[in-house]
């Protein structure tokens, strides 16, 4: 006979496949079983745009758990699974790689409130301020984190703070018609512009890390505060302290 028979109780597969022998059922039958070839398995190579956002994306993590000054290329790189060359070639060192990413909060995080500070009345103003504040807080916890980290390498055009005097500028006008119309002097309201956001940027940094109460319910005790405070504004306020007694 010109085939060889094959041993009993198994059975191989034909040339060409991966050869599999597979013992037999009780019967002595012989059965087949595919075992199909193992792929090779190939990285998806990106693109010099798409690894610079990866790299970014995951700097901006990094950067919010530990700060600037415990963060290395080393780990970003690591993370990336990518050598450190390839991120100081994108971004030239990790001062280059934290302006970007805190570049890219301020800028998001300006816009937001901007684009949100749509109402006529004075009040919604600052329930819309204080809302997308508090909304961007929950939703963009990581680059809330990194804005509000110090840095020695930014300066206060770069960071929460210019963020925070951006929006008051936009408040400072809308309170000084309001000051106008009322009969107080309107040179104050710069400051009472300064006062009102940075009450609500420090709420915010504190209900960052305790989530509670619900962010509307923050928002509505920050109004609360706010409105009935103006509402009952002294023209010319005085120090209890300093008033002679009667």
């Amino acid at each position: 006979m010109s085939g060889q028979i094959p041993r009993q109780g198994v059975t191989e597969r034909r040339r060409g496949d991966e050869m599999a022998e597979v013992p037999g059922n009780d019967a002595g039958k012989a059965r087949r079983r595919a075992v199909p070839a193992a792929k090779s398995s190939s990285r998806v190579r990106m693109s010099a745009a798409q690894r610079r956002e990866q790299l970014i994306s995951i700097a901006r993590q990094i950067f919010a758990e530990r700060g600037f000054d415990a963060t290395s290329i080393e780990e970003v790189a690591a993370r990336a699974k990518v050598s450190k060359p390839v991120v100081y070639e994108h971004f030239g060192g990790k001062e280059g790689l934290y302006a970007v990413v805190v570049d890219r909060e301020v800028r998001s995080l300006l816009d937001r409130i901007t684009s949100a500070l749509t109402a006529g009345h004075p009040r919604e103003l600052l329930e819309q301020a204080a809302l997308t504040l508090l909304t961007y807080i929950e939703e963009e916890t990581s680059g809330f984190r990194v804005l509000v980290r110090e840095s020695p390498l930014m300066s206060a055009t770069g960071n929460f703070s210019s963020v925070m005097n951006d929006v008051a500028h936009q408040v400072e006008h809308i309170l000084g018609a309001e000051f106008s119309s009322r009969g107080y002097d309107p040179k104050l309201a710069e400051l009472y512009s300064q006062a009102l956001v940075g009450m609500v940027a420090l709420t915010g940094r504190w209900w960052l890390e305790v989530r509670k109460p619900r962010k509307e319910t923050v928002a509505a005790h920050l109004v609360n505060l706010a409105w009935n405070g103006l509402s009952h504004l002294e023209a010319k306020p005085g120090l209890i302290t300093f008033r002679k007694p009667g």
